[in-house]
């Protein structure tokens, strides 16, 4: 999954299609404690990373703010003290797409230069 990281996310145009379930299973499998769920009918892809202190969980909210703000690609995230959840999906196609896993790896990269 580590080629993921090196990705891009793509535009998404009008009748592009969410990811199947074999699809999300398959991206799923590189990506170690990410779990998917569904919200208000659209499927999710989320993660808790947990930090020693708030400044921590800030600073790594920033960096994810910061990469998604260059992907153009936007997740919910919850800052609580020592932790940090981050939820990706795709808005647009109310559902999941490769954007979100490439989303994913990325955070997951800056997790670990963050601890």
């Amino acid at each position: 999954m580590n080629e993921l990281d090196q990705l891009h996310c793509s535009q998404i145009k009008a009748g592009t299609s969410s990811l199947n379930e074999t699809e999300v299973s398959r991206l799923l499998a590189g990506l170690p404690g990410w779990q998917t769920y569904t919200k208000a009918g659209e499927p999710r892809l989320e993660k808790i990373y947990k930090f020693q202190d708030f400044n921590q969980a800030i600073a790594f909210t920033d960096q994810v703010a910061r990469t998604a703000i260059a992907e153009d690609h936007h997740p919910a995230i919850l800052t609580e003290y020592g932790k940090v959840t981050i939820t990706w999906w795709t808005h647009a196609i109310k559902g999941l797409h490769q954007n979100d896993f490439i989303m994913a790896a990325k955070t997951e990269q800056l997790f670990k230069k963050a601890v």
